[in-house]
């Protein structure tokens, strides 16, 4: 699904100056419990459909045991990620946790809070303001079943 909005707004000397809103979701539905998703070429996809050159663009996990956060993409780094928070929140004993009356993804819900909800990216020239080696990236905590990912841009 996407939507696109403008709003007028006036600007120094007598310009006006179109303020443009944009927003996509993304759906996700993992084999696994738990994986790391390098999101950002379908972010980057949403922005140049948004057309916003200047701006700011959202990205939030539409599910309180899921992530977005921002890092660099390198596979033994996601395992470390991984092993430190099943160390800070481990999955098994199920039992242990109090949330886990009829489910079993309390574990789920400490890593999202851990990693995050959302990101915020800068965008300039019609592309993200990065860093050297970040990247985007959805985190499933209790994965098998379908999610979702909010881009919202706003800008002009």
């Amino acid at each position: 699904m996407s939507t696109f909005h403008s709003l007028d707004r006036s600007g120094r000397h007598g310009h006006t100056l179109r303020m443009k809103s944009y927003a996509k979701e993304l759906w996700f539905e993992t084999a696994k419990r738990y994986e790391l998703i390098d999101i950002t070429k379908q972010v980057e996809a949403a922005l140049a459909d948004s057309g916003i050159a200047e701006g700011l663009c959202l990205v939030n996990a539409m599910h309180i045991t899921a992530s977005v956060f921002i890092n660099d993409d390198e596979s033994g780094l996601h395992a470390d990620f991984l092993e430190w928070l099943e160390k800070a929140a481990p999955h098994e004993p199920v039992a242990k946790y109090r949330h886990n009356v009829g489910e079993d993804n309390a574990d789920a819900h400490i890593k999202r809070q851990i990693f995050g909800r959302e990101v915020v990216v800068a965008v300039t020239k019609g592309a993200f303001h990065f860093g050297p080696w970040e990247r985007i990236f959805y985190g499933e905590f209790d994965g098998r079943r379908r999610k979702r990912v909010l881009v919202k841009i706003i800008g002009e």
